[in-house]
């Protein structure tokens, strides 16, 4: 009844809307196909969030930010050292490609800890693909895409900066120029984040956030060129120290077995490149590369890494006639890693041999316009894995629009995704267990399908759009870690059966005849597994996949240049991991991280703001298990350990930091 009444209040509330209110509608995208094209026309669903709208709840990294999205949940999975990935629709961070500016840039490595390196003066708006897209992607791209598109330097205010505080003595600052050198336009930015204030505040012994401090430099090149024709490069550097463990934890302490603590060092450096061919046709180059250091211990066990990832891909882009447009392309991906797990051993155990593994791939894509209400994708990407031979990944999409304000989009595709369990799943890397491979684990695949339905609905000269997708996934080849078997072991194999992942989302945008806007969303899922256990099919419920979540983002305008942003995230129960005899619940509470800011624009050029986070000062109970005995010295104790209980610390659904206010001022010179 409550969803049916702010639908309600939408449509009405719409009335004597102003013209300028954006339909968002009209907005680019290239996610979806490659292809630059309005998000109405585009036959793949996309959604679309600008750096304005992160700036209603200011956050230090897209981590943070992403989280304001319907359906995409930052997954903490780790209590001490606070790392976490991305889910979309329920599914884990490895099933979500990140990108930036259309480049495989945060993969494998990197997913743990490269996403807080993002700093938000650097994107211009974030892409979002909800299911699959490994036609034209690859691996990785199962769950969806997260297409972070950076600032134009063409477009880029001459000066800007963004620097806040909270009241836990959190402090970041993020400030870009932008400067012509004969015929290249440049764009400069600085990202710096700092927190260095151990708090306990649920006495346990351990510190409530991670400790971080974060630099990101980026620098971005566009040369002008004869009839506009592409051609940019980008370079950023990211430094990060952290540390998260027991309150008395020093660096002098790292690594030994007297006073826990997880502390890691990440050094990164990513290229990232474009350049369009100087030819008639269209035909682009894609370049990139990243290097990605880690330095860390977990407790007394150490995980040193590196990985290199080059990547290169050209398209060509060619509209054959007015029904159908043609995109061809060819993509080679080479990585190598290296680390001191046995994951780069030799087959004997004796000598070290980093993973090296080349990926390459040729996509090919058909716009076929039936009818001007007709249109229908047919996409098909092949790559080969040294390791596993051909795959194939095929894809139809089609969308129909009966009239202007209405749409209907549906897809059908396979996905592929082969696994490196130690560069993607933190729970691997943690000291509390050890990782068990039953045996040679083989590339995932999933087919999938989604619908969507997207209405306008005009009234007067306002609008409200309503978006309504379902999704359905099916897995085989699954790859899941065991963590019930043995409380001190995760178990990794291959799934003898097969995965679901199947829901429903609802989106609602609109403006009211006063000053309010409203965005709201809705998401139901059903995330679980089906094992053959030899005596039947066994059901379980997918791990810190919540059945209900949804966001809320409330505007009102008041005179005289104030602005009041009302924010949040809502999730229902979610599956937790569980010890053998745990007294602790199985499930989550329903919870809301909401969040509130009031905006002062002086002149055009300064906005001072302010707020308060965590409004409602929701802090998860029972962290850590047994956080006074981390190293598990009495883990036999009877006395001490009755249950039997190891240490613990990946009982997770939400972050250990309370409520907080938070101060900040922006300067903008266009």
């Amino acid at each position: 009844m409550k969803w049916q009444i702010l639908i309600l209040l939408l449509v009405i509330g719409t009335q004597g809307i102003a013209q300028s209110n954006k339909d968002t509608l009209s907005d680019v995208v290239v996610t979806g196909t490659m292809k630059e094209m309005s998000r109405k026309d585009s036959p793949i669903p996309v959604e679309i969030v600008t750096a304005k709208f992160f700036k209603k709840n200011p956050t230090p990294s897209l981590f943070e930010a992403v989280g304001m999205l319907n359906g995409v949940q930052p997954q903490l999975n780790c209590n001490i050292c606070n790392t976490g990935d991305i889910h979309i629709n329920g599914m884990e961070g490895p099933y979500t490609m990140i990108l930036i500016d259309g480049m495989p840039i945060i993969s494998a490595l990197s997913t743990v800890y490269g996403l807080n390196g993002i700093p938000n003066s650097m994107v211009d708006r974030i892409e979002v693909v909800k299911g699959p897209a490994s036609s034209l992607y690859g691996s990785e791209a199962m769950g969806g895409i997260i297409n972070v598109i950076t600032r134009n330097p063409n477009n880029a205010p001459l000066l800007s900066a963004d620097v806040f505080a909270t009241n836990w003595q959190e402090y970041n600052a993020d400030v870009s120029t932008k400067f012509k050198l004969g015929k290249l336009n440049n764009m400069l930015g600085v990202s710096y984040f700092n927190y260095s204030n151990p708090i306990d505040n649920n006495k346990d012994g351990f510190t409530d956030v991670t400790l971080q401090n974060r630099v990101s430099i980026f620098n971005k090149w566009n040369l002008i060129r004869k009839d506009y024709k592409t051609a940019s490069l980008a370079a950023r550097y990211v430094y990060e120290d952290r540390w998260g463990g027991q309150m008395n934890w020093t660096p002098a302490w790292r690594g030994t077995d007297s006073i826990y603590g997880e502390s890691i060092t990440t050094k990164r450096i990513e290229l990232i490149g474009m350049y369009q061919l100087p030819f008639r046709e269209k035909i682009m180059t894609q370049y990139s590369y990243n290097y990605h250091y880690q330095d860390s211990y977990y407790g007394t066990t150490p995980y040193n890494a590196n990985q290199q990832v080059a990547f290169i891909q050209a398209y060509w882009d060619k509209r054959v006639n007015e029904k159908h447009s043609l995109l061809l392309g060819a993509s080679y991906r080479y990585t190598v890693y290296d680390d001191n797990t046995p994951a780069t051993l030799s087959a004997d155990g004796k000598t070290n041999m980093p993973a090296i593994t080349p990926l390459p791939g040729i996509f090919i894509q058909n716009e076929w316009t039936v009818t001007p209400k007709h249109k229908i994708l047919l996409g098909y990407r092949y790559d080969y894995d040294k390791n596993h031979g051909s795959i194939h990944s095929p894809r139809i999409a089609h969308k129909w629009a009966p009239n202007s304000n209405n749409t209907i989009r549906a897809s059908l595709g396979t996905g592929y995704r082969v696994v490196n369990l130690f560069t993607e799943d933190h729970a691997a890397l943690t000291g509390a267990r050890q990782v068990v491979i039953k045996e040679a684990l083989n590339p995932e695949r999933s087919y999938n399908t989604n619908l969507n339905y997207n209405t306008k609905i005009v009234i007067g000269k306002g609008f409200t759009n309503v978006d309504v997708t379902t999704f359905y996934s099916y897995f085989t080849n699954k790859i899941n870690g065991d963590f019930d078997t043995d409380p001190n072991k995760i178990i990794y194999d291959n799934l003898k059966g097969h995965a679901i992942s199947r829901g429903i989302s609802l989106n609602l945008e609109g403006n009211f005849s006063f000053p309010l806007r409203i965005m709201a969303g809705i998401t139901y899922m059903n995330v679980y597994q089906m094992e053959d256990t030899g005596t039947g099919l066994f059901k379980t419920i997918q791990i810190q996949a919540p059945q209900w979540s949804g966001n809320f983002a409330f505007t009102y305008t008041l005179p005289r240049g104030y602005t009041i942003d009302l924010t949040g995230k809502w999730n229902g129960p979610m599956r937790l991991p569980l010890l053998p005899n745990d007294f602790r619940p199985e499930y989550s509470p329903w919870f809301c991280i909401a969040n509130i800011q009031l905006t002062k624009k002086i002149g055009k050029t300064v906005e001072v703001y302010g707020g308060v986070k965590n409004l409602f000062n929701f802090v998860p109970k029972y962290p850590i298990l047994r956080a006074h005995d981390p190293f598990d010295k009495k883990v036999n104790d009877p006395i001490d350990n009755p249950q039997g209980y190891t240490f613990d610390p990946s009982y997770n659904y939400a972050s250990l930091q309370g409520i907080r206010g938070f101060l900040g001022v922006r300067y903008t010179l266009k």
